[in-house]
């Protein structure tokens, strides 16, 4: 007697402008291959075609259906769930839960699985067998991050205050970098930038894109273990264009750069945007205490007051 096929049921993403997919058209056809029964929901947003799911053999379910699936199927997808729902969740999920670093609301989320008897598998915390995360986006979150980091900055040159407008998707990577040398003037040669985990996925990116816009290779400081054991703040950090947080947080650190520490530089200080990639402003060791509030897609800066 042989077993049923391991279901997978890909939901849509609800997260505003989350465009990215936890399962691609061409994994999907993969694990089918390999036996998994795959299902996709419709999703507008999704920067994948739904008929490039249904093109490799998956089955169409309608947006948001996933809640009447089958309990023995398991749910998978990217971003967190939507809040303000305390319905319980009785299927397994895998996705970012971002819950296990005491970030805000994290009781309401394990409680939700609590109630339904589910089980949630987090792709952050994934590894392999020597404790290496397998399933991560940091490469290209830093990337994108130094890039809206980036615009921020020729917004600020620009008289704008750094107000950034809204963040749309390029459809590949040249159309992103050309933007953001557009708006530099041609290149970004001559700004300083300064990347903290930069050996390290995110990190990687960020220098990358950094690299790919024109910063010379002296002007792009890249900040590791090595770099941050002395403990912060930093002056290092106010002496660059643009700073760039890429770290994993796990513990309790001091901060790299401080309120106390930007009143006290003044007109002395270079600093001009920080990109926190991280993002780690609802978690109590947060390194960056200056701001205490997610940007988002259509509203990506902030202004920091300084005291």
């Amino acid at each position: 007697m042989t077993s049923a096929p391991t279901a997978l049921w890909l939901r849509c993403e609800t997260k505003t402008f989350e465009k990215r997919a936890a399962l691609t058209p061409t994994t999907a056809k993969k694990l089918l291959d390999a036996g998994f029964q795959i299902t996709v929901e419709e999703d507008p947003e999704r920067i994948f075609d739904i008929e490039e799911y249904r093109a490799v053999g998956c089955t169409i379910a309608p947006y948001n259906s996933w809640p009447n699936a089958p309990l023995t199927t398991t749910i998978i997808g990217l971003k967190e769930l939507p809040p303000n729902d305390d319905s319980p969740l009785p299927h397994s999920h895998i996705q970012f839960a971002h819950c296990y670093k005491n970030q805000g609301g994290w009781e309401s989320v394990l409680e939700r699985f609590g109630k339904g008897k589910g089980s949630l598998y987090d792709l952050e915390f994934l590894q392999d067998d020597i404790g290496r995360r397998v399933a991560a986006f940091g490469f290209h979150a830093g990337f994108a991050g130094a890039a809206a980091g980036a615009i921020a900055y020729a917004a600020r040159q620009g008289g704008k205050g750094g107000k950034v407008q809204p963040l749309n998707p390029y459809p590949n990577e040249q159309a992103m970098i050309d933007d953001v040398k557009a708006k530099l003037g041609g290149s970004g040669k001559g700004l300083k930038a300064l990347v903290v985990g930069a050996l390290g996925r995110c990190g990687r990116g960020a220098v990358d894109l950094f690299r790919k816009i024109g910063l010379e290779e002296s002007d792009i400081y890249k900040w590791d273990l090595e770099e941050t054991a002395k403990g912060g703040p930093f002056q290092e950090i106010l002496d660059v264009d643009i700073f760039v947080n890429c770290i994993y947080l796990s513990s309790s650190i001091p901060p790299f750069v401080s309120p106390a520490q930007l009143s006290q530089a003044g007109s002395n200080r270079r600093l001009s945007v920080i990109v926190d990639v991280s993002c780690d402003t609802t978690n109590p060791f947060n390194p960056i205490p200056v701001y205490d509030v997610n940007t988002t897609f259509d509203d990506p800066t902030v202004e920091v007051t300084v005291p």
